[in-house]
């Protein structure tokens, strides 16, 4: 409390002023999710936990986690009780819009774990169903932004799904009649969600929702891209698109500028590298559209070997669009205004010869990006893009407003196994602001 005195008249007015707490740029925390089996275990894995205070300044690659979370202690104690089995392969975290609440889905069991992210505790472990030849994948999930639901893609099970999130009572009720069957539905246009030469892989592999008014989106490792109304049950088509519009293997898309930027990447083996980059708009769609509606804007696509488009982020107040490249070790960065192509930055040198960018998290301010970086035995995607040399947490510094940047730092991880491999590799990563 501050106290301001004013003199009027010989009378002196003395005001109390409160002063609320200025919200620094480095209230947060970058959670990053190591995919690699808890020691002695076939399941688990872990999360590290960082201070943005760690990160932000000249020392970050001295930082060290203010928590280290181990999946395969309470966090699978809690599955096999309520599931039973155990989870495997921790892949993607996402925080609700008030960043009370971390989903932590893993991509080889199916299951989707929600925490109390101030205090690190599991809540509730929910696992998806089977669907298309009997499996189930929890490959990447995604809230909606009045945090009503969790979006999951069901990858292999080609299952695009949903669990209705109540935060305040840590309520996460799964939703199987709201489960949109990917390989045997019908678009509104009358055409088979899968089909060869139309979409034909319709595992679902990265959701998104935009902004207000925007709907959800859903990639498709065969190619093609729907929109959807997550808020219906089932959850409904409101746009197709084909794989002649829009290439496979996405699972880099953001909005920025009333676009969602998107791409399209490499590795799987039917497709070990590509880099091509979309937009769309972030509104028009109607299940009364034709297919391919909104159009889509190619970007970049570049057919040479050894490229593989995956992490995306803005630099500060979305003024461009940095897609990152796992397989090149570098990113190309665009105006987010115009789609533009502005400038490459290589990420490969001093600091590691093959860092592998994987996923990236944005520091509030804008001025760094924190990377996942890939380990020596990557445990997702094809090794040709996702093998690296250095696992753990990458820093670039971003300058001029944005146009370039620099590796700046590198955080290790390491996770041996019993024979001294190096199992580490590091894959999910978000900010969550501490406020």
């Amino acid at each position: 409390m501050n106290s301001v005195q004013t003199g009027f008249g010989g009378l002196c007015l003395c005001v109390a002023l409160i002063t609320a707490p200025v919200a620094r740029a480095d209230n947060f925390e970058i959670w990053l999710v190591d995919q690699s089996n808890s020691f002695g275990k076939a399941y688990g894995g872990a999360i590290y936990v960082f201070s943005g205070q760690d990160l932000m300044g000249e020392s970050a690659a001295s930082a060290a986690p203010i928590a280290f979370l181990d999946l395969g202690q309470q966090v699978a104690e809690l599955c096999l009780m309520k599931t039973g089995a155990p989870p495997v392969r921790p892949h993607m975290i996402v925080f609700n819009s008030t960043d009370s609440h971390a989903a932590l889905s893993f991509v080889a069991s199916g299951h989707v774990i929600f925490f109390d992210a101030p205090t690190r505790t599991p809540l509730d472990c929910l696992r998806m169903q089977p669907g298309a030849g009997g499996a189930r994948q929890a490959h990447a999930v995604w809230p909606t932004r009045d945090d009503r639901y969790l979006l999951v893609a069901n990858q292999n099970g080609k299952l695009f799904e949903r669990i209705s999130t109540d935060y305040a009572a840590s309520s996460f009720v799964y939703e199987p009649a709201a489960s949109l069957d990917l390989a045997n539905c019908v678009t509104p246009n009358g055409h088979p969600c899968q089909m060869p030469g139309l979409r034909p892989d319709n595992a679902p592999i990265c959701p998104f929702v935009g902004s207000a008014g925007s709907p959800a989106y859903v990639t498709l490792r065969g190619g093609g891209m729907l929109a959807v109304d997550p808020y219906a049950t089932p959850i409904s088509i409101i746009g197709e698109y084909d794989n002649g519009a829009i290439a496979g293997n996405g699972c880099g898309l953001i909005e920025a500028q009333g676009w969602v930027y998107l791409n399209a990447g490499g590795g799987t083996a039917s497709n070990l590298e590509q880099f091509t980059v979309y937009r769309v708009p972030a509104a028009g769609y109607s299940p009364f559209n034709p297919p391919n509606t909104p159009a889509v804007d190619l970007l970049y696509d570049d057919p040479s070997h050894d490229r593989d488009a995956h992490g995306v982020a803005t630099s500060r107040g979305e003024r461009f669009v940095w897609m990152y490249d796992r397989a090149g070790n570098r990113a190309e960065i665009f105006d987010a205004v115009t789609g533009a192509w502005v400038n490459t930055v290589s990420l490969d040198g001093p600091l590691s010869p093959d860092p592998s960018p994987d996923l990236v998290a944005p520091s509030p301010s804008g001025n760094r990006h924190f990377l996942s970086l890939r380990d020596p035995n990557p445990l997702s995607g094809d090794p040709h893009a996702s093998t690296g040399a250095t696992p753990g947490l990458g820093i670039v510094q971003i300058t001029e407003g944005g146009r370039n940047g620099f590796l700046k730092a590198i955080v290790r991880i390491s996770n041996p196994d019993a024979g001294g491999v190096e199992r580490a590799d590091a894959h999910g990563i978000r900010m969550r602001r501490t406020r």
